[in-house]
């Protein structure tokens, strides 16, 4: 079993040229790094068994970087994004470092072998053995930029499986849709992302609500679109266009485990949905809306006078949706970081 992801590399031809001058002061952003990590091991192999597991296609492996930025100038293409980076990682103990590294060239060189310049590098550090792909955004061949289209995504998945069958490898039947890195990454270091705030508000569902249908009307209370309905439960806040499988959130949360889950902290009765707000947050505006208590005094005047001058759209079912706004300050520090480099510099 073989999974694979691929994403673009974003920077400056810049960053590129510090980091071959001098690798050791050149501090890039986090994909960035992901990206020099992989030519580091031609440098510094202990994770690829002194280099053995490291292979150029279209270039040489020492000087692959020198070579890309020569191809992008050649062709006067040295913005957008710098390159592609993805990787084809494995079932524990289901293949060897030779297979796994065979095989990761031969789905390089079907993919991009054709016309871009690429590094594979097998990693052996870890539980699961997993090749690292890195290749030039631009065409050696003929300067085109590299697209990653759906039907690219589902071309990279289709040969991986096709390879992993002729290696007698397991293969995933029903993959689950993958979560974009940016939010891979977000949900990996536990920052309020939607998918993380689902489950913190499933949890508190379940643990406060000794039946399900008090589990239902919990998360109703707090802003939620409910289908239990069929062997998959989902939610979704209304601010969303699809639902979310609860199985998605966490394969455990079938509806019988849920069920025998039910009131976990709930002893005495059924606890009330509560509104958890961001530790950022004023505490005057935590308490501008309260669940099943009507806006009274000054804001509700304020509201009203909002909806009339047309600050507030009319024809507007207002949901107000506490768990959004978490996501949406985790969006607004990534805005701010970034405003707040570009001053710096």
């Amino acid at each position: 079993m073989a999974v694979t992801s691929l994403w673009h590399v974003k920077g400056s031809i810049k960053d590129v040229i510090d980091y071959i001058e001098n690798p050791e002061k050149t501090v890039p952003n986090e994909d960035m790094q992901d990206f020099f990590d992989v030519f580091s091991y031609v440098k510094n192999p202990s994770k690829t068994n002194e280099g053995e597991y490291v292979s150029a296609i279209n270039c040489l492996k020492e000087t692959a970087l020198q070579q890309m930025i020569l191809t992008k100038k050649q062709y006067q293409k040295t913005g957008g994004y710098i390159a592609w980076h993805g990787y084809q990682s494995f079932k524990p103990d289901e293949v060897t470092p030779e297979q796994c590294h065979e095989i990761g060239l031969k789905l390089a060189r079907e993919m991009w072998g054709d016309k871009y310049q690429i590094i594979v590098a097998t990693h052996l550090d870890k539980g699961h053995l997993h090749n690292h792909f890195c290749f030039n955004s631009v065409s050696y061949l003929d300067g085109s930029k590299y697209n990653y289209s759906k039907s690219e995504q589902k071309r990279l998945r289709e040969v991986s499986d096709r390879l992993c069958r002729e290696y007698s490898l397991s293969v995933i039947e029903n993959p689950k849709k993958a979560p974009t890195r940016p939010l891979y990454l977000d949900e990996k270091s536990g920052k309020p992302t939607r998918y993380n705030v689902y489950r913190e508000d499933l949890r508190e569902a379940i643990n406060g609500s000794r039946d399900l249908q008090h589990m239902m009307k919990y998360l109703t209370d707090k802003g939620y679109e409910i289908d239990f309905s069929g062997s998959h439960w989902k939610m979704k806040l209304p601010q969303y266009r699809h639902f979310t499988r609860l199985d998605t959130l966490d394969e455990r949360l079938t509806p019988d485990f849920i069920r025998s889950c039910l009131g976990g902290a709930s002893r005495y009765g059924n606890y009330k949905a509560r509104i958890s707000y961001s530790p950022h947050m004023p505490e005057q505006y935590k308490n501008a809306w309260k669940p099943h208590q009507k806006t009274t005094g000054i804001l509700a005047l304020y509201y009203h006078w909002c909806y009339q001058l047309g600050i507030f759209p009319k024809g507007t079912d207002y949901k107000p949706a506490s768990p959004l706004m978490k996501e949406e300050l985790r969006k607004l520090d990534e805005i701010t970081a970034q405003v707040r480099y570009g001053v710096s510099i």
